[in-house]
Formats: structure tokens, C-alpha cells, sequence
């Protein structure tokens, strides 16, 4: 898919917040590694290869995708010394072992650097190499994801996903078994409501070896977000679509699909398949409960029969490399042949008895500052990001309630819509504005609290500090270098 506009690329979070998702979870009774004990039965994979389309290519950071895996589930990088480990399953068909990526982790930061396949064909997907449209890693490759990004319970396993942002890509050239060509060709995987953007392209699935463009047809994936690339879509999205390059088709034609005004589940399935000569199939659902919902099935778009798709699969961009995308990704598989309903029903009845559930949130409240006896406040409730936020005598009132979330963002909600405190313009400088954005994950958006009372910023290394230690109503707060002072203190609850 051509891309978009590409953003930028956050640093990966402190070690802290991994630590603290353990100690959140057991404060809720939950531990990590712990959990129910995985029932005797059939997995996506096993259900798809006794539907007679087996995966050609399955992938996953929370879960076992066959019930006889026992194998690594992924690889993690730290940033101290820049070893790497595996990080395999509790048993075999069973839950990730997230505690070995908290051990493994502590005191440092790791990145996912590969995702391997649970199939026989080994077809694991390292991080991407780059395309036509250059990454921000070296030599223009794309990045790995945060390890600790996205904290996630399954069953009761504290584990983690894959949290793509923009710049993130992972991917596999020259697969083995994976349908090629016209070769009918099934894609399914979980994801998020809860993170998407418009921009080209969170996908998944097939795409082209060389990582350019190649013309129609010569890429068969989900793509999942927002953007609306033909113009006169339903709703406000997100919505599942076909990546088939040069298009995100919801229906034969582009959008116009009443049928699909989009989807919002914290855990959202993604089902699209193609027959390679005369059908493309589009349905999603609730990982957590329910059935599936058609929202296309019918005839390719024009000119787009046969499909001439290549050994190729790929997650978090485009066939280009095209990496303004976003999203979130927990498990998915390619298979060969076009699954039958019957065996897509009986996979998403195997998605939702996993148990999927968000972790428990952190904390919040209100922001005291120390030295002030005021509350950190977003002037007049407004919801306009770029907003600068001042202190003001506490009121209780949602502009003045704050969250931790697990990715390490300060959130305030008013009127529906969730900001998050942004060091303006990326500053790291004394007297960058601290702001309200909408949340992006971006580095510039994740803070520290420290144990005496500052709160740092990641990207920055800086205070947030109310300007010229002011006591007044209506005083800024900015970000200035650490020095104690109690106009640099704050409690949150």
C-alpha cells in the first residue's frame, strides 16, 4: 500500500513499567506466569488443519496457536548489553512466559527483534529490512517494538503484545508454504479498538519479497485503522480491510459498504480471505465473546483477478514499507486454501475461550503540587491539543484527574475524549511546554514518578516544575532540569 505521512518514533519504555504491570496484577491477585490451567482442546491452528487449511504461518507473543508448540514464542533484545534471550511458553500449548521477559528485562529496556512462526516452516519474522519507503532504523530498516509496551492478561497470564507504532515493522521474505501467486489464501488476527491511526499501513499478511510497490494485486493482508483511501466510508472506523495494494478495499469497489461502519472492542478479531480469481472475504468480531460478522464477501475489485501475491509476510506496515501505521498485535496466522465459515466460526470460539482481558489499570486522581498546595489542571477543560497546563486550586472536576497508564502516559478524559501530557514539540530543553496531545505512545508522552516526588520525562530526562515556583492560580508548568525544589514534587491520588 502507497504510504502516508510518517510520524515519529518513540524511545522504548523504562523498566519500571514492566515491574509495575507485575505489581499491579498482583495486588489484583493475579501473577505473572500465573494462571488457570489451559483445557484439553483444539487451538486456532488445529481447528484450521482440521478444517483442511492449515496455517502456512502463525505467529504469536501471548499464546501458543497449537496445542502440541512448545517452542519460542519471540525474541527480546536489552538495551544494557545487548543480549538477547527467547521467550517460550509455561508448557506446551499454554500461555507466553512473561516472567521470563520481566527477569530478563529488569533494570534495563528490551525490544522485540523477532517473532517466530509456530509452524513447521519456521518462517519467523524478523524486523524489517525496510523498502522504498525508508525506516528509522540504521541503513533505513524499520525498528522493533517495546518490549513492555503492551501489557496485556490472558487467562490470567500476565503477557505481552506487539504495540506497532509508527516506524515499527517486522517481516519475512522467501517464506516457505505460504500461498503465492492465485493460491487461495485465509488471514486472521487479534488487535485493538483501543489503538489505530489513518495513515498507511498497520497490516498483516502477505506482501510483496522486494518491498516495493508491485503493482495490483501482488499483496493479500488485513489492514486495520482508520484511513479511508477511497473516500464515502461508513462511520468513523476503524474498520477491517483488504490491503491488496493500491487500495484498502471494504468491498469490491473501495468503501461504501454500509455493512461496515467499523468495529470497537478493546479486542477486535480480523478475518479477510481470498480465492485468488473471483473472491475476497472481509469479517470481524470480539476476541473476548460472540460470533463473527460479514461485512464483504463477493467479487475481487477490477483488475485485481488473478492475484499474483509473493512469498512474502509482513506486520506493521505496508507492502512499501510504507510505516506511518499503528496498532496493536497479539496472534494471527496465514493459511493456505479459503477457510470455510464453518472452520472461521470454530477459530473465533478458540480466540474467545483464550480469555483475553486488559490489565488493571494504575492509579490516578489528582496531581498535587507540593510546593503549591494546587492541582495540576488543564485551563477551562478544553479538549484542544497543544493546550498548556497550569496549577489551580483543586476542584475534584474530571480537567484535574489523572491517570498512569501502562505505557507509561499521564491521560486526563473530559467530554470523552482522552489527552495525554506531551512535552511540546518534543522539546528537551528548560521551558518546553508541558501540553496536552492526543495520546501517540511517543516517548515525549511517557513519564517517570520517582521515589522523591518528581516526575521526569522519558524522552527529556526533565522535571515537570511550575514555572518560577509559582503559587498562584493559573501558574504554567514546563519542564525544567531536576533540583529539588518543591515547585518539582507531586502527588498523585
Amino acid at each position: 500500500m502507497f504510504r502516508s505521512i510518517v510520524t515519529g518514533v518513540r524511545r522504548p519504555l523504562r523498566p519500571l513499567l514492566m515491574l509495575a504491570f507485575a505489581a499491579i496484577l498482583a495486588v489484583a491477585g493475579i501473577q505473572v506466569g500465573a494462571g488457570k490451567a489451559r483445557a484439553a482442546t483444539s487451538l486456532p491452528c488445529d481447528v484450521y488443519a482440521s478444517g483442511g487449511t492449515p496455517c502456512a504461518a502463525a505467529y504469536s507473543t501471548v499464546r501458543a496457536l497449537f496445542a502440541s508448540y512448545n517452542g519460542p514464542l519471540y525474541q527480546v533484545q536489552r538495551a544494557s548489553d545487548n543480549s538477547r534471550t527467547d521467550v517460550g511458553l509455561l508448557a506446551a500449548g499454554d500461555y507466553a512466559n512473561g516472567a521470563a521477559q520481566v527477569s530478563f528485562c529488569a533494570g534495563t529496556s528490551c525490544t522485540i527483534t523477532k517473532i517466530y512462526d509456530q509452524t513447521s516452516h519456521h518462517n519467523d519474522m524478523p524486523i524489517s529490512s525496510g523498502g522504498f519507503w525508508k525506516g528509522p532504523g540504521p541503513n533505513g530498516s524499520d525498528v522493533g517494538a517495546d518490549a513492555s509496551a503492551l501489557p496485556v492478561t490472558v487467562n490470567g497470564h500476565a503477557v505481552f503484545g506487539v504495540k506497532v507504532h509508527p516506524g515499527v515493522g517486522y517481516r519475512i521474505d522467501n517464506t516457505v508454504g505460504v500461498p503465492t501467486g492465485a493460491q487461495p489464501e485465509g488471514v486472521y488476527m487479534v488487535t485493538s479498538s483501543n489503538y489505530y491511526n489513518s495513515q498507511c499501513c498497520f497490516d498483516f499478511g502477505s506482501a510483496e519479497t522486494d518491498h516495493k510497490d508491485d503493482g495490483n494485486a501482488t499483496m493479500n493482508a488485513i489492514e486495520w485503522g482508520n484511513a479511508c483511501w477511497f473516500g464515502g466510508c461508513t462511520g468513523s472506523g476503524p474498520w477491517v480491510e483488504a490491503d491488496l495494494e493500491n487500495g484498502m478495499f471494504s468491498t469490491n469497489r473501495g468503501p461504501n459498504n454500509a455493512d461496515n461502519p467499523g468495529v470497537s472492542h478493546p479486542f477486535v478479531t480480523a478475518w479477510e480471505k481470498n480465492n485468488g480469481t473471483s473472491n475476497f472475504t472481509l469479517k470481524d468480531g470480539d476476541a473476548t465473546t460472540g460470533g463473527l460478522t460479514t461485512t464483504y464477501s463477493g467479487a475481487l475489485p477490477n483488475n485485481y483477478s488473478p492475484m499474483k501475491v509473493q512469498p512474502d509476510v509482513e506486520l506493521g506496515t505496508g507492502g512499501d514499507n510504507s510505516n506511518g501505521g499503528q496498532g496493536e498485535f497479539f496472534e494471527g496466522a496465514v493459511t493456505t486454501g479459503f477457510p470455510s465459515d464453518a472452520t472461521e466460526n470454530s477459530v473465533q470460539a478458540a480466540i474467545t475461550s483464550a480469555g483475553y482481558s486488559a490489565p488493571a489499570p494504575p492509579p490516578g486522581g489528582a496531581l498535587h503540587a507540593v510546593g503549591a498546595g494546587k492541582c495540576l489542571d488543564v485551563p477551562n477543560s478544553s479538549t484542544t491539543g497543544g493546550t498548556q497546563l497550569q496549577i489551580y486550586s483543586c476542584n475534584g472536576q474530571a480537567n484535574q484527574s489523572f491517570a498512569r497508564t501502562s505505557a507509561g502516559a499521564i491521560s486526563v478524559t473530559d467530554a470523552g475524549v482522552t489527552d495525554c501530557l506531551d512535552a511540546n514539540n518534543k522539546g528537551t530543553t528548560n521551558g518546553t511546554k508541558v501540553i496536552i496531545y492526543p495520546c501517540n505512545g511517543q516517548s515525549n508522552q511517557q513519564w517517570t514518578f520517582n521515589s522523591n516526588g518528581t516526575i521526569t520525562g522519558v524522552q527529556s530526562g526533565l522535571c515537570l516544575d511550575v514555572t518560577g515556583a509559582s503559587t498562584a492560580n493559573g501558574a504554567l508548568v514546563e519542564l525544567w532540569a531536576c533540583n529539588g525544589g518543591s515547585n518539582q514534587q507531586w502527588t498523585l491520588g
